[in-house]
């Protein structure tokens, strides 16, 4: 891609600035490349410019057109291989129209390299297209893997096969515009590398969930080809073990702390996961030291405690937050950013009255601010929006500790289990 000039970073001030997500990003290359209206999906307001997390710019959205702010950076590794991840104009001038299109989004099982080898047959050469996401730890291969994987086993397939390689947001509602990201690249008539799987191989691919042991590393053995067991293992062991971050919110003094912490103890004498309590008090001495009580200053804290747990059970790790996180819209955000790593969220609302909650409180932070010496206080002098979207209730002025820890811990194997 051409760098764009000086010009094209001025006018910026006073613009909505997005932060894109890994499956932002792949989308927003594919615009870039000229595979996919910016519009398409949708996931972005009529005018922005489009950042990456560090915040560096690159493109502006206006009226569905993508403008480039600055080169658009490819992943590292395997999947940055210029001679495979082309643009659409790109692949369009190699004369890829002219081949055969089978399309893959997972590893190569036995049954898919002989697809490939029986399209390979043919009178006309093989363009395999992968949709590889920059997105990893999903239970699908990245694009890296796919690259790898796929490349090893080329030589076991005889004739012309070319490997073409398509950013691909991991989000499944990109999905229905597949015909036309590959009509952009001058390609027709896909059909689906795995379509010809076996009942068996689905079975032995089913019995690969969870971690891989040494007899599942044998069963790997009759799915993929020897060329390619590493990366599914790879793949397969690095989402072993789903996390979870359990977030409870109430009122100050409903009991949310007291449940979190017994639930902590309990799992980690009995979990084989790596537990981490984020408790409301503790994080506002460390993470969140300095942090006013004001709505932006709230606001902060709860992005801080979910930007951290989602990055924890991402890596497989529970984690129990206990803020009092008063406003919807930054629990369901603390929900986002958990889905975006692949963890399971349980919202978890400790309900108990406001009258309990006073009567418990053993700082006097109810008597101070309902004698004006707090601003800002939840539940007297700033609201507390109930959630209607929580997985539990607990009323913890009626249930034990140990009671809800049991409803907790059953809803958490439950999500952990699906």
């Amino acid at each position: 891609m051409t760098a764009p000039g000086p010009a094209a970073l001025e006018g910026l001030d006073g613009v909505v600035r997005l932060v894109l997500d890994d499956d932002g990003l792949d989308l927003l290359e594919l615009a870039l490349a000229g595979a996919l209206p910016a519009d398409a999906w949708r996931p972005w307001p009529g005018e922005a410019v489009l950042t990456d997390a560090e915040n560096t710019p690159l493109a502006r959205i206006d009226g569905g057109t993508a403008t480039p702010l600055r080169p658009f950076a490819a992943p590292a590794g395997a999947a940055a291989d210029p001679s495979i991840r082309r643009s659409a104009a790109a692949a369009g001038a190699n004369g890829l129209s002219d081949t055969a299109v089978l399309v893959a989004d997972d590893l190569p099982t036995h049954d898919d390299v002989l697809a490939v080898a029986d399209a390979a047959a043919g009178a006309a050469p093989v363009t395999l297209v992968l949709l590889g996401s920059r997105r990893s730890g999903t239970g699908r291969p990245d694009a890296a893997a796919l690259v790898r994987a796929w490349q090893a086993v080329l030589p076991r397939i005889a004739g012309d096969v070319r490997l073409l390689l398509v950013p691909w947001p991991a989000a499944p509602a990109v999905a229905p515009v597949l015909g036309r990201v590959l009509a952009a690249y001058g390609l027709a008539g896909a059909r689906r590398a795995d379509a010809a799987r076996t009942a068996r191989t689905a079975s032995l691919l089913g019995g690969l969930d969870g971690a891989l042991a040494d007899a599942a590393a044998r069963v790997a053995g009759e799915v993929y080809p020897d060329e390619a067991v590493r990366e599914a293992l790879r793949v397969r062991d690095a989402h072993a073990r789903r996390g979870a971050v359990v977030f409870f919110t109430g009122l100050s003094g409903s009991g949310k702390s007291t449940i979190a912490k017994a639930l902590a103890a309990d799992l980690a004498a009995t979990s084989s996961h790596r537990v981490t309590l984020l408790d409301g008090d503790e994080v506002r001495q460390h993470l969140s030291k300095g942090l006013g009580f004001d709505a932006e200053s709230r606001a902060t804290n709860i992005a801080r405690i979910a930007w951290v747990g989602a990055l924890v059970a991402g890596h497989g790790g529970l984690v129990l937050a206990a803020p009092i996180a008063p406003f919807d819209a930054g629990r369901k955000a603390a929900r986002a950013m958990a889905d975006a790593q692949g963890a399971a969220f349980i919202l978890v609302h400790v309900s108990t009255p406001l009258g309990v909650c006073e009567a418990r409180d053993r700082k006097g932070m109810y008597a101070k601010a309902r004698a004006g010496e707090i601003a800002e206080f939840t539940g007297i002098s700033s609201p507390y929006e109930a959630p209607e979207d929580a997985e539990l209730v607990i009323d913890a002025a009626t249930i034990p500790v140990a009671d809800a820890v049991a409803r907790v811990r059953a809803v958490l194997q439950a999500v952990l289990a699906g």
